[in-house]
């Protein structure tokens, strides 16, 4: 088992930054796939990022307009998104997730994963 636990979020202007962190106990994370995941008020449960265990190697996929990015900290058994140039569109509940599963999966969608924090919410004022 393992239980994750995001902390970071806040009240922040657009066009600000955060640094959002998922700590993981119970376990390793490290061959873990680890992804990010957000939920505004009313919407689906959206991707943002996701870092690949492919059994020797971590590939971190940033975002598509390459504000976030995803990070591990194998040490500290944890991971971290950067967030930049925030925007009002991007406030929501942050949720970080961890699956051990590596064949068939399609790390964009949340239920691929196993494990999942209770969130952080990040507001952005504009």
């Amino acid at each position: 088992q393992v239980q994750l636990v995001e902390s970071g979020g806040g009240l922040v202007q657009a066009g600000d930054r955060l640094r959002l962190s998922c700590a993981a106990s119970g376990r390793t994370i490290k061959t873990d796939s680890m992804a990010w995941f957000r939920q505004a008020p009313g919407k689906e449960r959206e991707f943002v990022v996701f870092s690949i265990w492919n059994g020797g190697n971590t590939y971190n996929i940033r975002s598509r307009e390459g504000r976030f990015t995803i990070s591990r900290d194998n040490a500290k058994n944890t991971i971290y998104l950067q967030t930049n140039s925030l925007k009002p569109d991007d406030a929501a509940v942050y949720y970080c997730a961890a699956t051990p599963r590596r064949d068939g999966v399609d790390f964009r969608q949340s239920t691929s994963y196993d494990y999942w924090g209770q969130g952080t919410q990040v507001t952005v004022s504009s």
